[in-house]
């Protein structure tokens, strides 16, 4: 019985997780999040969403305990603050990012050599 108690909380962690990243916005916020700190700034520029969105999305994250903050004078940082996330998000970019990286610099490389 203590099996199902601890699956059933997994499975609740896991689903909250997934919700998560089913939203484009937040996958890619986590995705840029997993490769380091940035500010809000920063990350309306790299990502090109417009900062109501933004701000709304960064909301979920910390809501769903997915990313934390830390302030340095007018600037708030945020970073990742679940390992399942990280881990999850490295699976992801090596099954979808990498492939397609590897694919374009071969291109790329083809191309130059001609």
């Amino acid at each position: 019985m203590d099996d199902l108690i601890g699956m059933k909380e997994g499975v609740e962690a896991a689903s909250r997780l997934l919700k998560a990243l089913a939203n484009q916005d937040r996958l890619l916020l986590l995705c840029h999040l997993a490769e380091g700190e940035h500010n809000v700034s920063d990350l309306e520029t790299l990502l090109q969403i417009r900062q109501p969105t933004l701000s709304q999305q960064l909301a979920r994250l910390r809501s769903d305990n997915l990313v934390e903050t830390r302030r340095q004078g007018k600037e708030i940082y945020y970073r990742l603050a679940s390992t399942e996330a990280s881990a999850v998000i490295q699976l992801l970019h090596e099954l979808f990012c990498e492939p397609r990286t590897q694919v374009a610099a071969e291109k790329r490389e083809t191309a130059t050599s001609r």
